[in-house]
C-alpha cells in the first residue's frame, strides 16, 4: 500500500513541474519578446524600459532595503483592510443570509454603499480620519467587504432548506446550525469571497497610497512617477502582481485542502 501511495506520488510529481511551466510560459515569453524588442529600438527607454534594467533597479532597491521597507507597510496595511473589511463583510453576510428580517433592514443600504467608487469616497475619509494609517486601512477595508458579504449570503441561501429541517429534527439551535451546517455548506463560496477580497484589498491598497501616503509600495510608485523613473514605477506594479498572485494561491491551497471532499471538474 504504501508503495502505491510512493509510486502515485512520484508519477504526479513531473505533472507539477509540468503545470508550473505552463504557467510560466506566458510571462516569460511576452518579457522576452520585450527584451528583444526595448534592444532593438522599437520601445521607448522612458515608456518601456527592458527588463533588465527594471531588474537592476530591483536589485538597487533590495540592497538598499528601501523594498521591503516599503513592501513591509503596504503588506500590513493590506492584511489589516482585509481582515477588517473581510471579518465584518463574512459576519453581515452570515447575518443577512441567515434572516430574512436582516435582509431587508440592511442589504438595500449596503448594496447602495456597494455602488459608491471607493475614489469618491477617499476625500472625505482623509477629512474624517487624516491622512494616518486609519483612512488607509478603512478604504482597504470598503473594498474587501463586499466580494465576501456577497459570496456568503450566497452560499447560506444556496445550501438545500432540507438540510435546516434535519437539523430542526436532530434538535440544533441556531449555533450549532451555522456551525454544523451553514459555514461547511457555504465555505466554498466564501473562499471565493475571500479570493475575491484579497485581490480588492491590493487594490484598495494602491488608491490609498497614490494618494495620501508617505510610505509603502504605492508611494514609491507615485513619486518616482514625479522623476519619470519609470523602471521603479515597474518594480513597484511588478511587486503588487506578485503579491497578490501569492495571497491569491494561498487561498486556493487552503481551499482544497478545506473543500477537498467536494467533487467537481477540473479541467
Amino acid at each position: 500500500m504504501n508503495s502505491r501511495i510512493a509510486d502515485s506520488r512520484e508519477a504526479g510529481a513531473p505533472g507539477r513541474w509540468v503545470q508550473i511551466g505552463l504557467g510560466l510560459l506566458l510571462p516569460v515569453t511576452v518579457i522576452a519578446v520585450w527584451q528583444a524588442l526595448a534592444e532593438w529600438g522599437y520601445l521607448s527607454e522612458l515608456m518601456f524600459p527592458a527588463p533588465t534594467v527594471i531588474a537592476g533597479s530591483f536589485a538597487d532597491l533590495a540592497a538598499s532595503g528601501d523594498l521591503w521597507e516599503n513592501f513591509r507597510i503596504s503588506a500590513v496595511r493590506a492584511i489589516s483592510g482585509f481582515l477588517l473589511g473581510g471579518g465584518l463583510g463574512l459576519a453581515f453576510g452570515v447575518l443577512v443570509g441567515l434572516f430574512r428580517r436582516s435582509e431587508k433592514l440592511l442589504d438595500p443600504t449596503i448594496q447602495m454603499i456597494r455602488m459608491i467608487p471607493s475614489l469618491a469616497v477617499v476625500p472625505l475619509f482623509i477629512l474624517w480620519f487624516g491622512i494616518g494609517e486609519e483612512s488607509k486601512v478603512l478604504l482597504i477595508a470598503k473594498a474587501a467587504f463586499f466580494p465576501l458579504y456577497i459570496n456568503s449570503f450566497l452560499g447560506i441561501r444556496q445550501v438545500d432548506n432540507k438540510l435546516f429541517e434535519v437539523s430542526r429534527v436532530l434538535g440544533f439551535n441556531r449555533f450549532k446550525q451555522i456551525v454544523r451546517l451553514v459555514i461547511p455548506a457555504a465555505i466554498p463560496n466564501i473562499l471565493l469571497g475571500a479570493r475575491l477580497s484579497l485581490g480588492l484589498a491590493w487594490l484598495g491598497l494602491v488608491v490609498a497610497e497614490l494618494i495620501a501616503s508617505t510610505s509603502g509600495i504605492g508611494y514609491m510608485i507615485s513619486d518616482a512617477r514625479q522623476f519619470a523613473d519609470t523602471p521603479v514605477v515597474f518594480v513597484g506594479i511588478f511587486v503588487f502582481a506578485v503579491a497578490g498572485l501569492i495571497s491569491d494561491t494561498a487561498v486556493r491551497l487552503l481551499e482544497r485542502r478545506i473543500v477537498r471532499w467536494k467533487d467537481t471538474y477540473s479541467g
